[in-house]
């Protein structure tokens, strides 16, 4: 969907950051110095973990332009299903329409700017805004608003459209007016998703944490099990710690992956290591740890009823996919696990753990929640109290960028050299745009 911002509102959300004063300028110049200056396999210096204007530099030169995953298809299965979700000053509204096409609008009244929906999540006929029962349909266009006028003309008040993409039942939105092309990464991650049919699965259980912590730090912490033998027990039963788990680093020489590998594609399951040129986003599909096939403290299927039929064989591993800034996710053979990080402020990050499983499964007769969920919580709850300390040690005064791991934090190596890079290039970008019209 590609759909025009009218008025003032177009040259807000495609504007790169602005340059308006000497404030923003100093801080341009000395974010891109940094980068530029920046210890290779180090990481990075205090003030991006910690500074309100670094963060509010994260969130005008990614968050608003980029593509962010927000939910799942599953989640609005039928006409008039909705939510809401709020990324950093933008509040935004998911809806299925009555054509069935998911769509996504800027969940502010186009009279006095009023949240038109104002819960997490519902079902509606028609978006009614509360304040004034300014009426939308589902497809964003004002049917109805009183006593308005004869010269009042509604289809020039629609709510404001937010591009919005899914695929193989992932959800994903961008602020900015003019996205960024999505078909790259359709054509890269569906044939992956696709087996797993998860735009037809239903949500077993959703859960929010607030991490006390920069988003960069979320992310850096997931990005490596180096911390997984003394943070993760749980975990640690069924994944496997070693750097190629992660299918960063030397993956595809060795040769238990490898022939997993060969195994999943022979069954038509595409699995081999693959990552766009940019690093943004990557797939593949890892073994778990000798016969384990879930995330379960024995090892076992957590649900009796496979995710998807299309899925021939068992023991598929784990089909990881993650996309910078906002997820990660594990799919297997009886459930699937997203994960999703919003940016609440320089030091507090939202994460949301979501659980799908096979859309007929029945909750006390084919899955128990508590077994289905417990690994996974219990790691969440162990990585908060992690990335909050990490956060708090580097708030010290004493605190300077300390080396990676060669051997277990190439991923970790990776996300940074990632958002070194893209940083730095929207940033220049954006200065020599705004020299050129100077």
């Amino acid at each position: 969907m590609q759909t025009a911002f009218p008025g003032r509102w177009q040259a807000v959300l495609s504007s790169p950051p602005s340059f308006d004063n000497e404030d923003d300028m100093d801080l341009q110049a000395n974010v891109l110095r940094q980068l530029k200056n920046r210890r290779e396999g180090f990481s990075l210096e205090q003030p991006f973990y910690i500074d309100q204007d670094y963060f509010k530099l994260d969130m005008e030169t990614i968050w608003y332009r980029d593509w962010l995953f927000m939910g799942h298809d599953c989640e609005i299965p039928r006409a008039g299903n909705y939510f809401t979700v709020q990324i950093g000053d933008y509040l935004v509204v998911i809806v299925r329409g009555k054509d069935q096409v998911i769509r996504a609008f800027h969940n502010t009244c186009r009279h006095r700017g009023h949240r038109v929906c104002t819960k997490d999540k519902g079902a509606a006929a028609k978006l009614v805004c509360p304040y004034h029962n300014w009426t939308y349909d589902l497809d964003g266009s004002l049917v109805f608003a009183r006593q308005m006028g004869e010269n009042f003309d509604k289809a020039d008040f629609g709510l404001k459209t937010v591009h919005c993409e899914s695929v193989g039942g992932y959800i994903f939105v961008c602020l900015a007016n003019e996205a960024p092309d999505f078909a790259p990464m359709r054509a890269s991650i569906e044939p992956y998703l696709a087996p797993h049919r998860l735009w037809e699965a239903k949500v077993a259980h959703k859960t929010t944490i607030i991490e006390k912590g920069n988003w960069k730090l979320v992310w850096e912490n997931n990005r490596e099990c180096y911390h997984c033998a003394s943070n993760h027990p749980e975990l640690c039963r069924t994944y496997p710690e070693a750097p190629t788990a992660t299918g960063v680093q030397g993956a595809g020489d060795d040769p238990f992956i490898a022939e997993h590998w060969a195994r999943c594609e022979a069954a038509g399951l595409p699995s081999e290591f693959k990552m766009d040129p940019t690093g943004q986003f990557r797939t593949a599909r890892m073994p778990l740890i000798q016969d384990a096939e879930s995330y379960t403290m024995s090892g076992k299927r957590a649900v009796r009823k496979p995710l998807s039929a299309d899925v021939p064989i068992s023991h598929i591993g784990t089909m990881l996919l993650f996309h910078y800034p906002t997820t990660w996710n594990h799919i297997l053979g009886d459930h699937a696990i997203s994960f999703r990080v919003l940016p609440l402020s320089a030091e507090e990050t939202a994460v949301t753990t979501t659980w799908l499983v096979n859309k007929d499964a029945v909750e006390g007769v084919d899955y128990d929640l508590e077994e289905l969920t417990h690994v996974w919580n219990m790691t969440n709850d162990q990585d908060r109290s992690i990335v909050e300390e990490n956060a708090f040690g580097i708030r010290s005064p004493a605190y300077e960028p300390g080396p990676y791991s060669v051997d277990h934090e190439g991923g970790v190596m990776q996300f940074v050299e990632w958002y070194t890079n893209f940083m730095m290039g929207r940033l220049q970008g954006d200065k020599a745009r705004l020299s050129a019209v100077a």
